[in-house]
């Protein structure tokens, strides 16, 4: 029996999804449902659920920004994650936040349950068009190559250092290192150190 918890803020699709695991109760069984973040992070973690499904547009608190504090004390819970609206820079902060699947709340019953399947497999459920948004921002961007001395700055800010740390390591200046910072995000396109290292990391850039 696999063990589901929901967050959802539309109350139809709760009501719907609660149709789906009672036709299914051979094999699933919904322990908990939510209407936001707040409610869904008191209760879960006492609940020990094997898969959450959690709504990404919540009211108050963010659906990504609920999964990252859940993994914080539930780090085996495997999240899956519903949206009307799939885009590249959603399905990237769900992924770093924890999420191990994705999947648009336009989903068949049967897409559903088998997405739930294949996440206690170890697999990672999405959508077609999802997974190759997802293969895409993993690929080197066209004229993305960086410089050495971007390599260098990227490579200390993946030991954790700070700008200024930074700046005495290469002996540049602390100004040097913030346009060497603007250019890595510009060239990978993303919008945080985090974002960057984690890409620097997936395709072994440093």
């Amino acid at each position: 029996m696999i063990k589901v918890v929901l967050t959802e803020d539309n109350a139809d699709l709760r009501e719907g999804m609660s149709i789906i695991f009672k036709e299914n109760s051979n094999e699933f069984e919904l322990i908990g449902v939510f209407p936001d973040a707040e409610s869904a992070l008191k209760k879960i973690p006492s609940l020990k659920p094997d898969v959450a499904l959690m709504d990404i547009n919540l009211p108050g608190m963010s659906g990504i920004e609920c999964v990252k504090k859940l993994k914080q004390t539930m780090p085996e819970l495997d999240v899956i994650m519903l949206t009307v609206f799939a885009d590249d820079k959603t399905v990237f902060d769900s992924l770093c936040a924890g999420a191990c699947g994705y999947i648009t709340k336009n989903a068949s019953p049967s897409e559903i349950l088998d997405a739930i399947r294949e996440v206690k497999k170890g697999g990672a459920p999405m959508s077609a068009r999802i997974a190759r948004m997802v293969v895409k921002s993993f690929q080197p961007m066209e004229n993305s190559e960086l410089t050495d001395r971007e390599k260098e700055v990227l490579a200390e800010l993946c030991k954790g250092k700070s700008y200024k740390m930074v700046a005495d390591a290469l002996f540049i200046s602390h100004d040097t290192v913030r346009h060497h910072i603007k250019n890595i995000y510009k060239k990978l396109q993303v919008h945080s150190v985090s974002e960057a290292i984690l890409i620097a990391m997936k395709r072994r850039m440093v």
